[in-house]
């Protein structure tokens, strides 16, 4: 361990080049009304921005020349982030929820979790059913594809089926996702 070298680069920059920061020769640059004011130096668009009391963002600092804009930059970081918030807001996460059974349930258990199928089916989240054999089970696949057919036929009105059931060692597993409003 004793030649050990931290290694230590940058990966990437997310935030914009600002201001002094910006050092190319000529730039394109864009008004805050969006309008083009043309080819110039970085430092004859800094002077402009400076005049207007706002702050020179490079926006496309892949093109050729680098495209710069004339805007308030916290305010644009502000509205950025605020977007950023109402998108994560809206999102959704799907979970898969899990309902084991064997082959020999009774009707109460089986109704059981048919309850807390439907209960996951209406909370927007996808049922991955699975019927789990054991020894000599495995002879009578039939009675496991069975009981999932019912299972599915029970949650037919909230319910669609993904996947039909299928046989995977000795598990037969079916997923049902819920019916879009």
């Amino acid at each position: 361990m004793g030649n050990f070298k931290w290694r230590c680069f940058h990966i990437a920059n997310t935030a914009h080049e600002i201001n002094e920061e910006i050092r190319d020769k000529e730039i394109r640059l864009i008004g805050e009304d969006g309008s083009q004011l043309g080819l110039m130096s970085a430092a004859e668009a800094l002077n402009i921005a400076i005049e207007q009391e706002l702050d020179l963002v490079k926006i496309a600092p892949n093109s050729n020349p680098p495209v710069c804009k004339i805007m308030d930059y916290g305010k644009y970081r502000f509205e950025q982030a605020k977007r950023e918030k109402d998108a994560r807001k809206n999102q959704r996460v799907v979970d898969v929820k899990e309902i084991r059974m064997s082959p020999s349930i009774g009707i109460g258990d089986f109704n059981v979790k048919l309850k807390s199928a439907q209960k996951f089916l209406k909370d927007g989240d996808r049922v991955k059913v699975t019927v789990r054999f054991r020894g000599r089970e495995m002879a009578h696949t039939n009675i496991g594809e069975e009981l999932l057919t019912k299972f599915a036929a029970e949650c037919a009105e909230i319910a669609a089926v993904d996947k039909n059931p299928k046989l995977d060692g000795r598990h037969m597993t079916m997923f049902l996702s819920p019916k879009t409003k």
